[in-house]
């Protein structure tokens, strides 16, 4: 059995029948069957239920003459997120700004969550970037797709025909390895600042792992903010209009 954090273990106690009747109806079968939820997944719903409440609080605070410290909060990221795609993808990334804003608040509480004790930042995890790497990826090929038609496949031929067999597998590689990129980025800088947080923690007196929760919590903002950056930059590419 692995070792579960409280909030996995209250998942497993109340969801663990469900879903492994649910993975075994597609043949897959869970490793332990009584404890199918891991603890990654289950911050995932943490993160997933943060937020959903989050936005639901501002939903319903949300005004024009007396707005809150959290609408404040929240119009000034999605102002930075559109104001930087404004400026590398162009004048029509408005259409863009939901994903990345979702995208970035995602990554930035999960990476956040690793702070508080007896949690960790599922993002440590491979496979959760991974996904976060995957929706990207997959997201800026359809807007492509949906930008230029099948026209978007001349992306990768290069700008000559001429070179087109040899450009094609190189753009390719290319885009698949962003796939990758973001996904041990992401990891390795979150896994890196669990340990380290963890280790201090566990070592020193109350109060003197402080710095160490400042720069766990600064790498976290940081990576986020990559991680939207590099995507914005991977939109651009995909429906940036030539002038």
């Amino acid at each position: 059995m692995p070792e579960q954090l409280w909030f996995t273990q209250i998942l497993n106690h109340l969801f663990a029948s469900p879903v492994t009747s649910f993975l075994q109806a597609f043949h897959f079968e869970p490793k332990y069957p009584t404890a199918p939820i891991s603890n990654s997944f289950a911050m995932e719903i943490l993160v997933f239920t943060l937020l959903l409440i989050v936005f639901l609080l501002v939903r319903s605070r949300l005004s024009v003459e007396s707005p809150g410290g959290l609408q404040h909060t929240f119009e000034a990221f999605e102002g930075f997120v559109q104001g930087q795609s404004n400026e590398i993808i162009g004048h029509h990334s408005e259409g863009y700004t939901a994903f990345l804003v979702t995208l970035g608040l995602f990554i930035l509480f999960s990476n956040l969550l690793g702070v508080i004790p007896s949690f960790e930042s599922p993002t440590a995890v491979p496979v959760v970037p991974l996904g976060c790497a995957l929706a990207a990826f997959f997201y800026y090929q359809a807007q492509g797709f949906k930008h230029a038609g099948i026209g978007y496949l001349k992306h990768f031929a290069g700008p000559m025909p001429i070179l087109a067999p040899l450009m094609v597998p190189i753009e390719l590689i290319s885009h698949l390895a962003r796939v990758l990129s973001l996904t041990i980025r992401l990891f390795a800088n979150m896994f890196a600042g669990d340990m380290v947080t963890l280790v201090f923690v566990s070592l020193l007196p109350l109060g003197f792992p402080v710095p160490f929760l400042g720069l766990h919590i600064f790498v976290s903002l940081l990576q986020a903010y990559i991680f939207v950056l590099l995507t914005t930059v991977y939109l651009q590419g995909a429906v940036g209009e030539e002038h």
